[in-house]
């Protein structure tokens, strides 16, 4: 197994977070169709918001591992 730098959401929080904004992403425009007011744009703003932790956690996890200073020899 090939070792893999880790964010701060496990994989079973990473797959929550992504369904959580596919969900929301999916009920905003639903809702905006829907209903008369504009409750929509809340659902807008919580997709936003998981969206900027999938990405920070995906930013991470793509960190480069801090390097090994000893000397070869």
């Amino acid at each position: 197994m090939r070792p893999t730098a880790s964010g701060f959401l496990t994989p079973r929080q990473r797959r929550w977070a992504w369904l959580g904004f596919l969900l929301t992403a999916i009920q905003a425009p639903v809702s905006a169709y829907l209903l008369p007011d504009d409750s929509w744009l809340f659902s807008v703003c919580v997709a936003l918001m998981v969206a900027t932790v999938i990405i920070a956690d995906d930013a991470a996890r793509r960190r480069p591992a801090p390097a090994d200073n000893r000397r070869v020899e």
